[in-house]
């Protein structure tokens, strides 16, 4: 069964990025991306598929420029946008906008049995949630508190925590969703 994941860092105080957009406290932080709990490179071998919105796609087009990088995903990306947008060189990219559950079964089928990554933000994410969409949300917790800037998931969700480790400076959790918190 194709399961679609949020896979993120976050601040302790649960914010994804600072009220700029920056993720400078992510790559300040020590993380191994192989050999630890719930690490990136075991995650993303199962990822057949990627959706992200379009603040997330600029900042990592920008975030590349400035590294003289390549596009990082082998697997057909979405980014979701109510503007128009460049296409990044060598990546495949399809671009949409309005509901999401309208563009999941292209996603499921893109993805050729692996599972679905919304890579960010957290909006888009929470459009996910919306649709019964999201089925896990697996975070890094950093060591930094920010005070304000883009929420982890600003949506109100039940979770079920199903695993937790260190991966160095982080605390990782992987949760199942259960649904919207009910009050």
């Amino acid at each position: 069964m194709v399961r679609t994941s949020f896979f993120t860092a976050t601040t302790l105080d649960g914010f994804i990025a600072d009220e700029d957009d920056s993720l400078f406290w992510l790559f300040k932080q020590e993380q191994r991306e192989t050999d630890a709990p719930l690490a990136y490179d075991a995650f993303i071998a199962d990822i057949g598929a990627v959706a992200m919105g379009r603040t997330t796609y600029d900042w990592l087009v920008d975030h590349l420029a400035e590294r003289s990088e390549p596009w990082p995903y082998d697997m057909p990306a979405w980014v979701f946008s109510h503007r128009e947008a460049e296409p990044h060189p060598g990546a495949d990219l399809r671009f949409a906008s309005g509901d999401v559950a309208a563009v999941h079964p292209e996603m499921v089928a893109a993805a050729a049995g692996k599972d679905l990554w919304v890579v960010g933000g957290g909006d888009l994410v929470g459009q996910f949630a919306d649709a019964g969409l999201l089925d896990q949300v697996i975070v890094q917790i950093a060591p930094v508190t920010l005070g304000a800037g883009r929420p982890l998931l600003p949506r109100r969700l039940d979770l079920r925590l199903v695993e937790t480790d260190r991966n160095a400076a982080f605390i990782a959790a992987r949760y199942d969703v259960v649904g919207p918190l009910e009050a």
